[in-house]
């Protein structure tokens, strides 16, 4: 295994060979023209003689005067003799070089550079054409090499051979695929479709972690065991601090502790694993649950710091264990329940960024005819028309009145699969209508499975329509409950960890490798990478695993993370800016009269509200300090760290989608502000609006049901005279179980938690991030105007006439309220996608 390495060279007294080999580089212009190979030969030539040195690291024999690190060969330089090779394209350019070696040096595993010339170069690989008894080794670099006096220590790069089993120590950014879901070395129900480096299954790269190969199947990356799951590699730089991981690790307990527990004491409870009543329910929250005084009781306890036993128990003294009772409830039992709330959570809850406006009735379906059939809506203006305040459908249309949440393309194909399992559900579309007073009335809702003939043959659907009496009531509110369970699957999977967690690691891992530390744009993104890459790297380990949290908890089930890969197909890089979303979901249209550029069609939607203020926030600063450091578009394509930087990302870190023309080209100032502004976007507030209201919506679990364990009751069956007679009941024994519950509400506190370390938009870690003024000074005003919003937010809550701002429930919309305290709060946009 190699060693990282600062020292040692190896003795002259054994028996030396030459062994040879090419260099590949760049000059640093050549990233920007084509064409110029033979002045970029000769500029090349700068390098020769003593310029840039290289020694090889042995990766079997240790240096016993350097603490057994790897030893070092004697340095090698660029020869001009050798130099016979003809460019290899009109910007690369191949040298010789010659090291000596002996046997007790063995194979080499890395290699040492240093360039003492005052210019940088781009350096794509060595290559040593025949080590003895081993043949070729090849070093793939592709990283830009400075002058020596601007490193702290040594430059070095690894053979094109992977290390297993990396360590804290090793400072290693590398992409890889999204292998390491499932375990094939424990059985097939076990094994998941690798995501990433297919067109069938495209998917943005993760960071690499060293990790060899399960022993079945050589494509599949082996798993750590579940204990040591906070083991998992990131680069030390990216982990979390102290402060993180204890507050990490203190509220994680605690839910496992609160899950478990309650769990234990439902073996005693005459229907095991299911809520009788919602008056069970609330226990979790009010009455709390009664621990046993037991054994295991004494054995959690004794397993857990004592400083963290209050907070983990957060009992009253007897030993009554209750989860904080979530804001949807908080002020009522029961106005979760009503239509108004149902369609306000689609504007202000925690999936906002979904509803979009009919433009076409009946709705229509955007899947292949001919592999799945007719699936257009059968939603018919009789089903609605008597619901529009005397309009007819086209004139709602045509007034832009009409709405509709569609979860059923992205379902269909798979909801076959999906109910084989314990999963029970419908692909769905919701309609709504925007009423005078700015509130949303749901109109029809369409259930739809899979034509039983197969697929070709289409859908049988049913429409349903609101209904406040009897069992018609009753058949409404399921109806509105596998919505739920649509919606919330989606958010998780798809609003939540696709559209921030994961889209944004590439990123992450892009700017270590191609930016320098004391690159403007390193500095102006580094705070929204903290700690992505390893809450990442936990989720792939105990969240979005075979058999994790996630697919014990959302109805896709075992099939969760590949739907998230087919959806991926139609991610759009521009399409995350906030103003370029709402105008493609037809919320929006673009206006140039209005403060952001477009104008919203729904006007009291407190999410896109409250983001374009942010949006507009970010963008102004952004602006501001880019045009700082960029006054031209040469400046940009003469920066090779930039271009280096955007290829990168382009070509490797979304490789999957190399090729769409959407991406920006990175030219001119005005598309790094853009790109900029969008990656803040979404490491900052669109995460904010998508994670921390996990709790206050979801954390009471009828409000947002997860799974769908029974069909919709037919008249005639056990179960319809069940809804009759008994409507709650049924509705609880549709919906997610007990078990899954207490496992998912655990889950969303952890989520929904701020760590007392937290640094949120406007703030930093120092306040001498940078020494020059200016950007400083527009950093400054970046905060002030977030602290402008925050007031407009506390304003807007208070007006009465905006009645999406709270709702029946009383909850005011305060997720893009930029500062927080710790804990749970439902506000606050920290700097990074960092739980």
């Amino acid at each position: 295994m190699i060693s990282q390495i600062v020292g040692g060279l190896i003795g002259g007294h054994h028996d030396s060979k030459k062994v040879k080999g090419t260099v590949v580089m760049m000059k640093k212009n050549a990233l920007d023209f084509t064409g110029l190979a033979g002045s970029l030969t000769d500029e090349l030539f700068e390098f020769l003689g003593q310029k840039v040195s290289f020694q090889l690291i042995s990766s079997v024999q240790g240096d016993p005067t350097n603490g057994l690190q790897g030893k070092h060969s004697n340095p090698a330089y660029l020869e001009n003799s050798l130099f016979t090779l003809t460019p290899l394209t009109a910007s690369e350019t191949a040298f010789g070089v010659t090291f000596d070696w002996n046997e007790e040096f063995g194979v080499p595993g890395a290699f040492i550079i240093k360039n003492t010339h005052i210019n940088e170069f781009f350096l794509k690989s060595l290559t040593l054409e025949d080590v003895p008894n081993h043949g070729k080794v090849h070093f793939v670099c592709n990283s830009w090499v400075y002058p020596s006096f601007r490193y702290k220590s040594d430059r070095i790069f690894f053979a094109n051979q992977r290390r297993w089993n990396w360590k804290a120590w090793d400072r290693i950014y590398d992409y890889d695929i999204y292998n390491d879901l499932g375990n094939p070395d424990q059985g097939k129900e076990n094994v998941r479709t690798t995501l990433g480096g297919s067109a069938e299954y495209p998917y943005p790269r993760r960071g690499r972690t060293g990790r060899p190969p399960t022993r079945t199947d050589p494509k599949s990356e082996s798993r750590i065991p579940l204990i040591l799951s906070l083991d998992i590699y990131v680069p030390r730089d990216e982990r979390f601090g102290h402060l993180k991981m204890s507050d990490f690790l203190t509220y994680a307990l605690k839910s496992i502790v609160q899950f478990i527990l309650p769990e234990l004491h439902a073996l005693f409870d005459g229907t095991p694993n299911e809520f009788d009543s919602f008056e069970d329910v609330l226990k979790l929250y009010e009455g709390g649950i009664k621990l046993p005084q037991g054994p295991l009781f004494k054995a959690l306890t004794a397993a857990i710091p004592l400083e963290m036993i209050r907070e983990l128990l957060r009992t009253d003294g007897d030993g009554i264990l209750r989860f904080p009772t979530p804001l949807v409830i908080k002020d009522s039992k029961t106005a979760w329940r009503t239509d108004e709330e149902f369609a306000r959570e689609m504007l202000a809850g925690v999936n906002p960024i979904i509803i979009s406006r009919l433009q076409e009735f009946p709705p229509k379906s955007k899947l292949d005819p001919e592999a799945y059939g007719n699936q257009n809506s059968t939603i018919t203006a009789e089903h609605i028309e008597d619901k529009l305040d005397g309009l007819t459908v086209d004139e709602a249309m045509n007034n832009n009145k009409l709405f509709i949440l569609n979860h059923h393309d992205a379902l269909i194909p798979y909801l076959r699969r999906i109910n084989t399992t314990i999963t029970k559900a419908y692909a769905s579309r919701t309609l709504l209508f925007l009423q005078d007073n700015g509130s949303l009335k749901p109109l029809a809702i369409e259930l739809s499975l899979p034509h039983p003939d197969g697929d070709q043959f289409g859908v049988t659907s049913k429409v349903y329509t609101p209904s406040d009496q009897g069992v018609e009531s009753s058949i409404w509110q399921l109806a509105k409950a596998y919505v739920a369970v649509n919606d919330s699957g989606v958010h998780q999977l798809i609003s939540h960890w696709l559209n921030t967690h994961a889209v944004i690691e590439p990123f992450v891992i892009a700017t270590n490798r191609q930016l320098s530390v004391l690159h403007p744009i390193h500095k102006l993104l580094y705070p929204h990478f903290r700690d992505t890459m390893n809450i990442n790297a936990s989720a792939r380990q105990i969240l979005i695993n075979a058999g994790g949290v996630l697919e014990s908890t959302v109805f896709q089930s075992k099939f969760a993370m590949e739907m998230s890969a087919v959806v991926y197909k139609d991610w759009v890089f521009p399409d995350q800016a906030l103003p370029a979303d709402l105008v493609k979901r037809g919320v929006a249209v673009e206006d140039s009269s209005s403060p952001h550029g477009v104008r919203l069609l729904i006007e009291d939607y407190p999410y896109a509200v409250d983001g374009l203020e942010i949006w507009s926030a970010i963008k102004s600063w952004v602006t501001d300090y880019c045009s700082f450091y960029y006054g031209s578009d040469e400046e940009i394509l003469k920066d090779n760290e930039l271009q280096a930087w955007w290829k990168e990302l382009r070509e490797v870190g979304h490789g999957d989608k190399k090729n769409e023309p959407w991406w920006p080209e990175m030219e001119t100032p005005q598309e790094l502000i853009d790109s900029c502004t969008t990656i803040i976007w979404i490491a900052s507030a669109l995460h904010a609006a998508v994670n921390f209201g996990q709790y206050p919506y979801a954390g009471y679990l009828p409000n947002r049901p997860t799974v769908s364990r029974r069909f919709m009751p037919e008249p005639g069956t056990p179960e319809y005279e069940e809804l009759k007679k008994n409507p709650d009941k049924a509705f609880l024994k549709t919906i997610t179980a007990q078990l899954q519950t207490l496992l998912g509400v655990s889950l969303v506190e952890i989520l929904s938690r701020h760590t007392t370390d937290e640094i949120y938009l406007g703030q930093r870690e120092s306040p001498e991030w940078t020494k020059d003024k200016e950007p400083l000074a527009a950093f400054d005003r970046f905060g002030k105007k977030l602290t402008d919003i925050e007031k407009q937010i506390i304003q807007r809550n208070g007006d009465n006439i905006l009645t999406n701002r709270s709702g029946p429930v009383n909850a005011p919309y305060t997720l893009l309220f930029p500062t927080s305290e710790g804990g749970l709060t439902g506000k606050g946009i920290p700097n990074s996608v960092s739980i």
